[in-house]
């Protein structure tokens, strides 16, 4: 039982747990569940077998949540995972390189793209282009790159100038040993702290572009197009509105609060390993400086 409380830190972790699957489950399996569309009724309608009422074109509300998940929450996965399938390789090969050059060549372009907003970006190619929901997962993947990059490279460079990392290359190991084997594994908690705050980010670009009809049909079932949409609606029937904004705030909120609650899990399992390693002494030095314990 202790054993367990280590690694799930109190209610934080079951409440960003059950944050995250409620929206989760419903863009995952709720298009199963949808059925068939039935005819169209009167625009932001409530009762009438619409237990959440109807949107601005008559269509069920429930039905087009079900549906509108999954569109935000693959875009906004597929994103974030493209983006560090780039930023790990370019971060680490600048930190690990003992070329200016090349370090020069691979970071200068990203600090370009950084100057420039992430939302500016998308609406300057999307006034070229029409992407869809793949070239929308590209772009909010392309801006996001740049500052992943530069948290990987800064992470890396931090421990590639440690002994370790320079006794290993001393050893002859491989490049890949010593940037994955160690270097990478090294990385892992700041990482996972980016990734969280980055998904965060990246799931409110994507509703962002959505709203801004960038990526989706101006009447696609999506939940940041739902709030765009009815809108016009809002103090007629509110449900068309507040029920996507609600699953999207969740998701967000979930996945900052879980990827937090893991984080602090792990912090403190490391604090116990080295207090436990260090033995009685460090629990008699604690007892001396704080007189006042029992």
């Amino acid at each position: 039982m202790r054993r367990r409380g280590k690694w799930l830190p109190s209610g934080r972790f079951a409440f960003g747990t059950a944050l995250v699957c409620v929206p989760l489950v419903l863009a995952l399996f709720g298009p199963l569940f949808a059925g068939e569309p039935g005819p169209r009724a009167t625009s932001f309608m409530l009762g009438d077998g619409h237990w959440l009422g109807t949107d601005f074109v008559g269509r069920d509300v429930w039905r087009q949540v079900l549906f509108g998940g999954r569109p935000v929450v693959v875009v906004a996965l597929a994103a974030t995972t493209l983006a560090y399938l780039v930023a790990l390789p370019v971060g680490l090969i600048s930190a690990l390189t003992h070329r200016t050059w090349l370090e020069e060549v691979l970071m200068r372009p990203l600090d370009v793209l950084l100057a420039v907003p992430s939302l500016l970006m998308i609406l300057l190619v999307a006034s070229v282009f029409s992407p869809g929901a793949a070239g929308l997962a590209l772009l909010v993947a392309l801006v996001n790159i740049p500052d992943a990059a530069r948290i990987v490279r800064a992470a890396a460079a931090d421990v590639a100038s440690r002994p370790a990392v320079e006794a290993l290359r001393m050893q002859g190991e491989s490049w890949w040993r010593v940037a994955v084997g160690h270097v990478g594994r090294s990385i892992l908690r700041p990482l996972a702290a980016d990734a969280g705050i980055r998904l965060t980010g990246v799931l409110y670009l994507v509703a962002t572009a959505a709203f801004l009809g960038i990526g989706v049909a101006p009447d696609a079932a999506d939940w940041a197009v739902m709030v765009d949409r009815n809108r016009t609606g809002l103090f007629v029937q509110p449900w068309a509105v507040v029920v996507p904004a609600l699953l999207i705030v969740t998701l967000t909120m979930g996945c900052n609060l879980l990827f937090d609650a893991l984080l602090s899990a792990g912090r403190d399992v490391t604090t116990e390993r080295v207090v436990v390693r260090r033995g009685v002494g460090v629990r008699d030095r604690v007892k001396e400086t704080r007189p006042w314990a029992s």
